[in-house]
């Protein structure tokens, strides 16, 4: 049997060059997986149209979707806590490709055979969840390779901003979106649009193989090697020079509920749900409300332009809400933002509708103290867990806000099928929730931001 040569084993390391090149790598990859992601939303009140589906009936088969997506980002986690963060990465961004390209084909079925292609529209929809798992896996990732590169308390008090700008790949890709929408739905129609959003997964490809996997996760792998040939003096002072723990025997799911991870599975998971029936209703239907009769009954083109408007603003959240982690603690930041986001859409719900600078203002301020926190909230879930349970606890919090937007899916359907008006629905099922998650992420346990985390 091969062993491992006791001359080779030693602590990994990275180089400040690899963590830029990572960070570059999962910025675009990010900001593809997000294009797509959010392309389905975007579109869903051109596809109910041309589909012939009910508001209510739209908003079920997107619930059905969330379900998929859920599951998909909840069984992603223990797979990369098993073959490592870079091939975590490659899997996500390739397989939502993938499944992007599948969605024209299955949108045409759903058009022709009706139920059958419906259910086969959520099925591949579902898969596009990978993309949305890329961010949890992003966050893993370069928290690990950040306490490395970054391990100095003036370096550590710049990770925050530093990651934020990977984070705002969400409004830039969801601005791309929103562009393409525009700009190829009169050349293709809506199947274009996901045919497009196959062929970026060809440059993160090929840039992956520039990827580093995480020293933690090789470090930790290759103590474990160690113990699995009986070595486990050697192991021991590996897993000790690395700073990582090795003892924890259990499976990487059920230690995300045992010990200090606990607090962080149950209290960020509870807000990241919560703050997801917000996304549900604002982010990713947003064209839904903005266009509805009930809603705020502005043309499609005209609601568009205020996705651009309001996303481009939403980067510039991602970048304030780093930069205030890195002061005053990821865990305030994210309070204070929500807190505020609420407030914001609840005055452009009221507002009305003939003020369309003031549905713009109100609207971007909403995503800009919405999306915004996320940048210092997916950092954060990577301070809060230890390398052994980081990817698994991080996918079950991601998986956590799935399980939100599927509760709104239901809650919203349920509301609009009873009669209920757009702006009725998102202020209860929209800005209450976003407002309960700002107060339950306090009770997460605080983190230094000037403390880096290396096990």
């Amino acid at each position: 049997m091969k062993t491992t040569d006791p001359t080779t084993v030693e602590v990994q390391k990275v180089t400040l060059r690899d963590v830029k090149i990572a960070t570059w790598i999962c910025f675009f990859a990010w900001t593809f997986a997000v294009y797509d992601f959010v392309l389905f939303g975007n579109l869903l009140p051109v596809l109910a149209a041309e589909l012939g589906w009910a508001p209510a009936d739209a908003t079920n088969i997107n619930t059905w979707i969330t379900v998929g997506t859920a599951l998909v980002a909840f069984g992603i986690g223990p797979i990369v806590d098993k073959i490592g963060r870079r091939k975590g990465i490659v899997l996500a961004v390739i397989g939502a490709a993938v499944a992007s390209l599948l969605t024209a084909a299955a949108g045409w079925v759903a058009g022709v055979v009706g139920g059958v292609g419906i259910v086969l529209l959520i099925l591949i929809r579902s898969i596009a969840g990978l993309g949305y798992s890329e961010q949890a896996l992003n966050a893993t990732y370069l928290s690990e390779m950040f306490a490395h590169a970054y391990n100095d308390p003036a370096k550590a008090r710049r990770r925050g901003l530093i990651y934020s700008l990977v984070q705002s790949g969400w409004p830039i890709g969801s601005v791309i979106a929103a562009l393409s929408i525009y700009l190829l739905m009169p050349i293709g129609g809506w199947a274009l649009c996901f045919i497009v959003a196959f062929f970026p997964a060809i440059f993160i490809g090929f840039a992956a193989r520039y990827l580093k996997e995480s020293p933690q996760f090789v470090n930790r792998r290759n103590a474990h090697k160690l113990l699995a040939e009986g070595r486990v003096e050697e192991a021991e002072a590996l897993a000790k020079a690395a700073g990582v723990e090795i003892r924890d025997e259990h499976a990487p799911l059920v230690s995300a509920f045992k010990g200090e991870s606990l607090r962080a599975t149950l209290v960020i998971g509870g807000a990241f749900l919560l703050s997801w029936l917000g996304i549900l209703v604002f982010a990713i239907l947003g064209t839904s409300i903005l266009t509805a009769e009930s809603g705020k009954g502005i043309e499609f083109s005209n609601a568009l332009l205020i996705l651009v408007i309001s996303n481009a603003t939403a980067f510039g959240g991602y970048v304030f809400h780093g930069w205030l982690g890195d002061k005053i603690g990821r865990r305030n930041t994210i309070a204070i933002g929500w807190f505020f986001s609420s407030i914001s859409f609840a005055a452009m719900l009221l507002v009305p509708s003939a003020s369309e600078v003031l549905v713009i203002a109100f609207y971007s301020l909403g995503l800009f103290f919405l999306i915004g926190p996320f940048a210092a909230l997916l950092f954060f879930n990577g301070e809060s867990f230890p390398v052994h349970t980081r990817a698994t606890g991080g996918s079950i919090i991601n998986a956590a806000g799935q399980l939100g937007a599927i509760l709104g899916g239901v809650f919203l359907t349920a509301a609009l099928a009873s009669g209920q008006s757009w702006i009725d629905a998102a202020l209860i099922w929209g800005c209450v929730p976003i407002l309960l998650a700002a107060v339950l992420i306090l009770f997460a346990r605080n983190v230094d931001p000037r403390t880096v985390r290396a096990d």
